[in-house]
């Protein structure tokens, strides 16, 4: 059957959804587009602009139901009764990346992990940037990639892959993939079970062959253990802290060895992200690069020269000698972690949101050396209080961003830090993470 009789149906009008929509729709599918919520103004335009039937505020089932393809939208989990029933009824499901991925000649560089994703999809997105590659920013950075096939395709993706989007990937191929490491998450999607999420994240490396390149965390017990089960014909390169690696990158006595192609070294100091997580974003870009060819002094270079992500560790301002910090990307409690780690002042730490099955007991140490205060800011605050209850001071519930950030300035004193690193989702007080970001950095300018 030929694309131009198909029906594709896509569930969620937001950036993916669209940007797969216009694909559709210019390749020839009769596209219909059904989200549950309001479609912001933007996206509604563009959807009348290519003349793309949509609807917003409900699902109308048979209409779905009557499709050949189904996208939907990482946000959506498999459960959703539309979802299932489609699936009951023969109609594949697959992701914006996949659906991309059919008409996408380009080579793709897909990053995924429990952490560090974002950073280091921006740190590779710059190198390749920076050596003059034709490149594009996809997946939960940028635009969405199938927006990019349509109208602006290039030779390279970066891709941001979280485990929903590799959920809905099947056929997709990978020419460079990058796991940085796995912890428990998003287990509530998982049925609570580890071993399923784990099985997600090594979805990155399907379809691939002994010609492409797969970069991981050489550190990371979970990674290791699950590659000796499996039989992946991809050329390996890891990275470590800790050991010296004949094909990758390592750290020795503060000095990174790339050893990939024609090696080079660097001072861990002269890296623009410093803290031992950047570290390691930092080899796997950089392994990237060289995989690809990129010159030695264009990786050494852009790798000193990078400007982080709003959201993630980022430095707001002082008010009377208290930094405040805003971490609002660390939803979950191994980006806070990270960020608890990176600290070397005494802490106020505003946590809480939508605990997504969340283990606390990783955090005691770090709790118990380095936080003096709590400001929980989230409907439920209760298990935070049980995990950390006795272990310091104070533990104050808050219901906005304003009231958190003004009971944290209460708390502090000169040579604090204030940290907003939630250890949590967002969506019980706040539309996503930037919003509970940027609330946060407004309540601190208005002190």
């Amino acid at each position: 059957m030929s694309d131009k009789t198909q029906k594709l149906s896509i569930l969620g009008g937001a950036e993916s959804g669209v940007g797969a929509a216009i694909l559709g729709k210019l390749r020839g599918w009769d596209v219909f587009v059904s989200d549950m919520g309001k479609i912001r103004e933007q996206y509604r335009d563009e959807l009348n602009q290519y003349a793309i039937e949509f609807e917003e505020q409900q699902h109308s089932l048979e209409r779905i139901l009557g499709s050949d393809l189904l996208i939907k939208s990482p946000g959506i989990p498999d459960s959703a009764p539309v979802v299932t029933e489609a699936r009951k009824r023969g109609i594949h499901v697959i992701s914006e990346i996949e659906f991309a991925g059919k008409y996408s000649q380009a080579r793709h560089i897909t990053i995924t992990g429990t952490n560090g994703k974002t950073t280091t999809t921006l740190l590779t997105y710059h190198i390749l940037k920076k050596a003059g590659l034709n490149v594009g920013l996809a997946g939960n950075v940028g635009k969405s990639l199938a927006r990019q096939v349509a109208l602006d395709n290039r030779e390279v993706y970066v891709i941001e892959l979280s485990s929903f989007q590799l959920d809905g990937m099947y056929e997709f191929k990978s020419d460079i993939a990058v796991l940085l490491n796995i912890t428990p998450d998003h287990m509530d999607r998982y049925d609570y079970r580890f071993s399923n999420y784990i099985y997600s994240k090594f979805r990155i490396l399907q379809n691939m062959t002994e010609q492409d390149a797969f970069i991981y965390c050489y550190d990371d017990p979970v990674i290791t253990e699950t590659l000796e089960s499996r039989k992946d014909r991809v050329q390996k390169f890891p990275f470590s802290l800790s050991a010296e690696i004949q094909q990758g990158a390592y750290i020795q006595t503060e000095t990174i060895h790339f050893n990939i192609n024609d090696p080079f070294t660097m001072s861990i100091f002269d890296l623009a992200l410093q803290g031992k997580h950047n570290q390691y974003n930092s080899m796997a870009a950089g392994i990237a690069a060289r995989v690809l060819d990129i010159r030695k002094d264009v990786v050494r270079e852009s790798l000193m020269d990078f400007e982080n992500i709003e959201h993630r560790l980022e430095f707001v301002t002082k008010v009377h000698g208290i930094e405040f910090i805003n971490d609002s990307k660390a939803t979950n409690v191994n980006s806070t972690w990270y960020a608890l780690e990176s600290m070397n002042t005494p802490v106020i730490w505003i946590a809480g949101g939508v605990d997504k099955g969340n283990d606390y007991s990783m955090l005691s140490e770090l709790v118990a050396s380095r936080v003096k205060a709590i400001v929980c800011l989230g409907k439920e605050n209760q298990r935070i209080h049980e995990a950390f209850q006795g272990m310091v001071e104070h533990i104050i519930d808050t219901h906005s961003a304003a009231e958190a950030v003004k009971a944290a300035y209460l708390l502090g004193k000169k040579g604090d830090s204030v940290l907003l690193s939630p250890a949590c989702a967002s969506f019980d007080l706040f539309e996503n993470y930037e919003d509970r970001g940027r609330q946060f950095k407004k309540a601190v300018r208005e002190l």
